[in-house]
C-alpha cells in the first residue's frame, strides 16, 4: 500500500473532529479527549507521510478519479511533509496547553463549544495548503484557516480583540482578494491553475507577462507572510488574542504564506529575475522588525517583532535560489514555528504567574519560579542563535550559503542576518535581566505576589499556581525545540533532499503529470543554481 494515498486523511480527520466536538458541544471532558485523540492520530499519519517520502520520492493522490490538471491534487514531497509534521506537533501541544487553560480557568477565555471546533477547522486549513497542488485549492486552504482564525483571535470579545480582529480581517482580505485576482489572471494567461501544469505552461509566455503573474502572487503571500513593508497589521493583532491562539497564529499562519512563497518561487517563477528585490526585502524585514522589537517593553508585541524579522531568514534563502540557501530556509522554517510557539507559551505562564506580560511590572521570576525561568531561557538563545542550538545551525547554513554565493548584496544579507542575530540576543536578555533576574522591588508597579504581598484573608501568599497541563506542555515544545539540535544531521538531510528536489522541479511535475510530462529548462538569472 502506498502510504501517500492516506494524505487527505491530514485534511479529513481535522474536520471529522471538529464535526465530532460540535455534536459535543455539552460534553466538555469528551470533547477535549476527541480534539487531542484525533489531532494526535493526525500527526501519526503525517510522520508515516514523511518516512514515506523520505526517500521514496514525491508522491500526488488525485482526488475524486480526476486526472490533472483538472481536478484536485494533494502532492506529498519531503517539504510538505516535514511542514505537515512540525505543525501538527505544535498544534497539538498549544491544544494541550489550552485544555489546561481552560480547565483552571473554567474556559472563560476559550470556551469549549467554540475553541476545539474552530481549532481543529485551522489545522485542517493549515494542512490542506501544505498539500495543495493547485492554486485555488491553496486559496482555498488559505480561507479555511483564515475564517477560522477571525474566530479564535475575537475569543472572550474584549474591546482590544475586537479592534485588534478587525485590523487582522481587513488586511485578510484584502491579501485574499489579490490572490484570487492573481489566479484569475493566471487562468486567463495560461487556461490552467494546476501547479504542475503551470510549471510547463507559464514558462511559454512571454516575460511581461510572467512578471506581472508573479508579483501579483509574491505581493499576496507577502503581506500573508508579514515581509516588510506588508508586516505592519502583525505586532499590533497577534498579541490581543488569548496566549494559546497568539503561540498557534505565531507559529503557523505566517508559515503557510512562506511555503506558499517557496513553492511557488522554486516551482513557478525558478530563477527569476525578481531574485534581487526579494533579498533587499528580507533584509529591511531582518533589521527593521527587530529593531521595532527592540523598543518594546511587553513581551507579546516583542515576540510579535522577532517574529516579523525572523521572517527575514527564510525569505533570504529563498531568494538565493541555491540549493544550500533553500535547504537552511526549510530547516529555519521548522525550527522557527517551534522555537516561536514555544516562547509565546511561555508568555502566556509568565502572565499568569507573575501578573503581567509587561517587563516593567516583572522582575525576580527566576527565584519565584526557576522552572518558568529555564523553559524561557532554552527557546530564547535558541531563538537568538546561541550555539549549539538548532536556531544557530539554521543561521550557519544562512551564513555560508550567502558566502558562497558571492555577491554584494548576498554579503549585505549575511551581515545583516548576524547583526539581526545580536540584537534578537540583546532583545531577549533584556527580558530576562528585567524579568527574571532583577529584585522584584525594582520593579515599576510590580504585581503583589512578586513582592510575597499577603493575601487579605490571612497571612499567606497570594501565589498563582501554573496547572501542570500548561507547564507539562509547554516543556514538551521546549524539548522539541532541543531535539532539532540533536537531530540536526537528519533534519538537515531532509531539507536538502527538499530543496534539490524543489530547484530540479521533475519530481514534482512527472508525479502529479506523469512519467512522460516535459520538465522546461530553468532560465537561470544571477542567483543561479
Amino acid at each position: 500500500m502506498n502510504l501517500a494515498s492516506l494524505a487527505p486523511l491530514a485534511v479529513v480527520l481535522p474536520i471529522l473532529g471538529a464535526a465530532l466536538t460540535f455534536v459535543l458541544i455539552r460534553h466538555s471532558r469528551a470533547q477535549r479527549a476527541v480534539s487531542i485523540s484525533l489531532l494526535s492520530l493526525t500527526l501519526l499519519l503525517e510522520c508515516l507521510l514523511l518516512a514515506s517520502v523520505w526517500n521514496g520520492g514525491t508522491a500526488a493522490v488525485n482526488i475524486g478519479g480526476w486526472l490533472p490538471p483538472w481536478g484536485i491534487v494533494l502532492v506529498v514531497d519531503q517539504f510538505s511533509s516535514l511542514m505537515l509534521v512540525v505543525s501538527s506537533a505544535v498544534s497539538l501541544a498549544v491544544l494541550v496547553y489550552a485544555t489546561g487553560q481552560g480547565m483552571a480557568d473554567g474556559d472563560q477565555d476559550a470556551p469549549v463549544s467554540i475553541f476545539h471546533p474552530t481549532y481543529l477547522i485551522l489545522v485542517a486549513g493549515v494542512s490542506n495548503a501544505f498539500l495543495s497542488g493547485d492554486l485555488f485549492n491553496l486559496y482555498v486552504g488559505f480561507e479555511i484557516l483564515l475564517t477560522a482564525s477571525y474566530v479564535l483571535m475575537t475569543l472572550g470579545g474584549t474591546g482590544p480583540r475586537i479592534r485588534a480582529g478587525v485590523t487582522y480581517v481587513v488586511v485578510s482580505v484584502v491579501s485574499s482578494v489579490l490572490f484570487l485576482i492573481a489566479i484569475a489572471m493566471v487562468y486567463g494567461a495560461t487556461g490552467t491553475i494546476n501547479m504542475a501544469d503551470l510549471a510547463i505552461k507559464l514558462s511559454e509566455l512571454d516575460q511581461g507577462t510572467k512578471t506581472l503573474l508573479h508579483v501579483m502572487l509574491l505581493v499576496a503571500f507577502g503581506i500573508k507572510a508579514a515581509v516588510f513593508p506588508l508586516s505592519f497589521w502583525l505586532p499590533d493583532s497577534y498579541p490581543t488574542a488569548p496566549a494559546p491562539v497568539t503561540a498557534v497564529f505565531a507559529g503557523l499562519l505566517t508559515k503557510v504564506g512562506v511555503y506558499a512563497m517557496v513553492r511557488t518561487e522554486t516551482l513557478l517563477f525558478p530563477g527569476d529575475s525578481l531574485n534581487t528585490p526579494l533579498m533587499v526585502v528580507a533584509l529591511l524585514t531582518m533589521v527593521i522588525g527587530i529593531l521595532g522589537a527592540l523598543a518594546q517593553s511587553d513581551i507579546k508585541r516583542l515576540l510579535s517583532f522577532t517574529l516579523v524579522s525572523h521572517i527575514g531568514y527564510m525569505v533570504f534563502g529563498l531568494a538565493m535560489s541555491s540549493v544550500a540557501g533553500l535547504a537552511a530556509a526549510v530547516f529555519y522554517v521548522a525550527h522557527h514555528i517551534t522555537i516561536q510557539t514555544s516562547l509565546f507559551l511561555v508568555t502566556g505562564l509568565i502572565e499568569r504567574r507573575g501578573g503581567s506580560s509587561s517587563v516593567d511590572r516583572l522582575a525576580g521570576l527566576a527565584k519565584l519560579s526557576p522552572l518558568l525561568a529555564l523553559l524561557f531561557f532554552v527557546p530564547a538563545m535558541n531563538l537568538a542563535g546561541i550555539p549549539p542550538f538548532s536556531g544557530f545551525l539554521g543561521k550557519l547554513g544562512l551564513i555560508q550559503a550567502g558566502i558562497g554565493l558571492g555577491t554584494p548584496l548576498a554579503y549585505a544579507l549575511v551581515i545583516g542576518g548576524v547583526l539581526t542575530s545580536l540584537l534578537t540576543l540583546l532583545a531577549v536578555a533584556r527580558v530576562w535581566n528585567r524579568a527574571f533576574w532583577r529584585k522584584a522591588e525594582d520593579a515599576e508597579h510590580p504585581d503583589p505576589v512578586l513582592l510575597a504581598v499577603p493575601a487579605p484573608e490571612g497571612g499567606a501568599t497570594a501565589v498563582r499556581l501554573l496547572p501542570r497541563t500548561m507547564v507539562g506542555s509547554t516543556l514538551g515544545l521546549v524539548v522539541l525545540g532541543v531535539a532539532l539540535t540533536v537531530f540536526a544531521g537528519p533534519l538537515f538531510q531532509v531539507a536538502d533532499q527538499s530543496a534539490a528536489a524543489m530547484l530540479d522541479r521533475s519530481a514534482y511535475i512527472q508525479a502529479v503529470l506523469g512519467d512522460g510530462a516535459p520538465v522546461p529548462a530553468l532560465a537561470l538569472s544571477g542567483g543561479g543554481k
